[in-house]
């Protein structure tokens, strides 16, 4: 089954927000941001705003009803500031007006004085400076103090590595509509309906079941969606609330840029000891994460970084720390990843700097410290059903490790300008969300009595194809074609309380609780035929009944109109809420996940050595897949989040100014890979697998675990440099930009 939006897509028909039509008297609403980092507001003055054409009214915090408040996790962050402003770009007020243009006029009307405040933008400095959005965390295993007696080489070491715009296609938005008695229907580009609707009852200081929150698809969204979505629903709802009329914003793709968190970017200290015979016996790393100056999902995230920190590979004893660090920067918030790839990145570089300096490849240590069953985790997670090595052999063996490394070697040594690059990229990545109480889901299924369905769950379409995964659910389950099936929308009013389609858990918790209805209904309707046949052996095929394997007449229309009029039950809700897993704040303890993917990736580059420019010639990668349900889909999958990980590695650089200034605020700025850049060739190879039976139909997750596979671009391009300028002692500064690259290449 192909991707069942792919047709609407390529002709343009598919329905985002801004493609809803709007309602007669609808108005539009423009939010007003600081122009500085971190000030004092001394004093604003709307009049000339407010008297500008076309402006119906300016909102700002004391036209708030209910708690000015939308901080998730910890309640730090006002819907509009109030006194004081913490980032460029944080809302003062929202402007609402018959046209956007208007809106714009207006803002420039808006006269503000500030009192300039100390801006930090650098987490090291606000750790110093006490400066923190929680307390730091610690993970343990073993006795990291008595095993660096045991090592018999250590090395310390720093890694740094950027953020990382979301830049989904379809920018933040929001379009509100009035309904009777007080409720409000919102149109959100968002990835948690429920965090969206949640927050817009808390700041209107109204129940939830007055608000309604539909989602029919995202144009992308990466994690930037997951919490950042929901301050421009919640703005557009309060207008609605106080105006009556419909209200929509569709966020300008530089106000967005400007205005919105992104991949955290880490600092790290690591010190890593080794036997003799280069087994990892002691791992320190001390994380300084740049949450930006509030809350958002930081602490999640750093969570996740620490639960990532040793990647693919067992370490008896490890203490891996976490600060998440405030600063004057937009809040950062969650991305494809959500801190795992951030606590993988100092890992390797780990490995890398102990390779370096004992004159093996990485991938010897790497090799050697690969996880297999039965090893504990830093967290206490025993592992099972491991493929880590599994997935080394595979790729190594398939496509040909050995050759393609002296191949690069001869081709090194033939060329003086041009330098090829190595690195191989094991990942080991948990599947499911770190708060355990976020892993449930429902299914709603409606059977009408034409044999037509309707399914509804807390699942969010946004291009990774998990509504095409829901309707092979469906199809398969009741034996009957695609045609019969309609997804509807993510609404709050029809599937309630559900968690972000998030975390690579979308397909299984979503997939998992729609199965259970699917089969509540099967059972019913089997029934009805088993009497209607009397017997007892029946299957529903090809859209027939099958009685002792031989088709009968009996249509599935014609089986749905017989339990109709016997008074079944054609409608199921049901709920899932994944077993087996914990854990324990307390201890830092637990099982956190419930299961987790592996694969290995080779990536090959060519550097030009004159200009600091480089080509991927090659990525190689076998995943595991489990009993993948769409391979079409899930190739998709890895090659996205692959270029995704290169572009952080390499091209997609983030840059702030000392005074919190974003620099790179536009795609003249902020380069993204394009058809140029990917590399010439991806092979993918499936990991033949049994797959996990905490996974919707044995087919893994898909989502998340690819893109750390862009990891080892870095350190593939800084295996060419290495050839080329074999003494230099270069840092781990991610993106390697070819500005860096050049630099690198002529280090003293």
């Amino acid at each position: 089954m192909i991707n069942i939006d792919a047709q609407n897509h390529v002709k343009g028909k598919s329905i985002y927000l801004d493609d809803i039509q709007e309602l007669q008297g609808t108005l539009y609403a423009l939010p007003f941001d600081a122009t500085v980092a971190h000030a004092k507001i001394k004093s604003i003055n709307y009049d000339a705003a407010s008297k500008a054409k076309g402006i119906v009214s300016i909102l700002t915090a004391k036209d708030i009803p209910g708690e000015n408040q939308i901080g998730g996790i910890i309640p730090d962050e006002p819907l509009f500031a109030e006194g004081e402003v913490h980032f460029r770009g944080q809302v003062i007020a929202l402007i609402v007006g018959t046209s956007e243009h208007h809106c714009r006029q207006a803002a420039k009307l808006i006269e503000v004085v500030y009192e300039e405040l100390p801006v930090i933008v650098d987490p090291r400095e606000a750790q110093a400076k006490g400066k923190l959005i929680m307390p730091p965390r610690n993970f343990k295993l073993g006795n990291i103090e008595e095993a660096w007696a045991q090592c018999e080489h250590i090395f310390e070491g720093r890694s740094d590595v950027n953020g990382q715009e979301h830049l989904y296609i379809e920018t933040q938005g929001a379009y509100a509509r009035p309904k009777e008695d007080g409720s409000i229907v919102i149109s959100s580009s968002t990835q948690g309906p429920t965090a969206v609707q949640r927050m817009v009852a808390r700041v209107l200081g109204i129940p939830m079941h007055k608000i309604e929150i539909d989602t029919v698809r995202l144009g992308g969204g990466f994690g930037g969606k997951e919490d950042q979505a929901t301050p421009w629903a919640v703005m557009v709802g309060l207008a609605t609330q106080l105006l009556h009329k419909p209200v929509k914003m569709s966020m300008h793709r530089m106000d967005d840029m400007r205005m919105t968190g992104k991949r955290h970017p880490y600092s790290a200290d690591f010190k890593i000891g080794l036997s003799k015979e280069l087994k990892i016996l002691a791992y320190e790393v001390t994380h300084y994460q740049n949450a930006g100056a509030a809350a958002d999902l930081s602490p999640a995230v750093m969570e996740r970084t620490l639960f990532h920190s040793t990647n693919a590979y067992f370490i008896p004893n490890v203490n891996a720390k976490a600060y998440s660090c405030k600063t004057n920067l937009p809040p950062n918030t969650a991305f494809r990843g959500f801190g795992g790839p951030q606590g993988k990145f100092a890992i390797e570089a780990a490995i890398v700097k102990a390779a370096e300096s004992l004159g093996v490849s990485p991938a010897v240590i790497q090799k050697k410290n690969l996880v297999v069953d039965g090893d504990e985790l830093s967290y206490g997670q025993i592992l099972q059903q491991t493929n880590a090595h599994a997935s080394w052999e595979a790729c190594t063996s398939t496509y040909q490790y050995e050759a393609q490394k002296k191949r690069v070697a001869d081709f090194n040594a033939a060329n003086s300008r041009y330098k090829k690059g190595l690195a191989v990229q094991p990942i080991c990545f948990g599947i499911s969300f770190t708060n355990t109480m976020m892993n449930h889901a429902r299914a709603l299924v409606h059977i009408y009595h034409d044999g037509s369905v309707v399914v509804s769950t807390g699942a969010v379409e946004m291009g990774q194809g998990v509504n095409t995964k829901l309707l092979q659910i469906v199809t398969e389950t009741f034996g009957i074609s695609a045609s019969r099936v309609r997804i509807e929308s993510t609404n709050t009013l029809r599937v309630a309380n559900t968690s972000p389609t998030a975390a690579s858990a979308g397909a299984d918790l979503n997939g998992k609780a729609l199965q259970m209805a699917c089969n509540a209904l099967l059972e019913r309707l089997i029934a009805v035929a088993q009497k209607e046949l009397n017997t007892e052996k029946i299957q529903i095929n090809d859209e027939f009944v099958f009685a002792n394997d031989e088709a009968t007449e009996i249509s599935w229309p014609d089986l749905v109109m017989k339990a109709f009029v016997l008074r079944v039950a054609l409608t199921e809700n049901a709920h899932y809420a994944t077993p087996t897993i914990h854990y324990d704040k307390t201890k830092e303890k637990g099982h956190p996940f419930a299961y987790h993917v592996y694969g290995t990736a080779i990536l090959e580059v060519t550097v030009d050595c004159l200009k600091g420019t480089y080509d991927f010639d090659q990525v190689n990668v076998v995943h595991d897949f489990g009993k993948s349900m769409n391979k079409d889909v899930d190739n998709g999958q890895i090659e996205g989040g692959l270029v995704q990980g290169i572009g952080w590695m390499t091209l997609e650089e983030i840059v702030y100014n000392n005074q919190g200034r974003l620099l790179s605020n536009a795609l003249s700025t902020y380069k993204v890979p394009d058809i140029y850049s990917v590399p010439k060739q991806i092979n993918i190879t499936h990991l033949e697998t049994e797959g996990h039976e905490l996974a919707v139909k044995k087919s893994k997750a898909v989502g998340e675990p690819p893109l750390m596979y862009g990891l080892g671009a870095y350190f593939a391009i800084r295996d060419a440099v290495k050839a080329f300028n074999p003494t230099a002692d270069l840092a781990v500064n991610a993106p390697y930009t070819p500005e860096k690259v050049l630099m690198d290449l002529y280090k003293k």
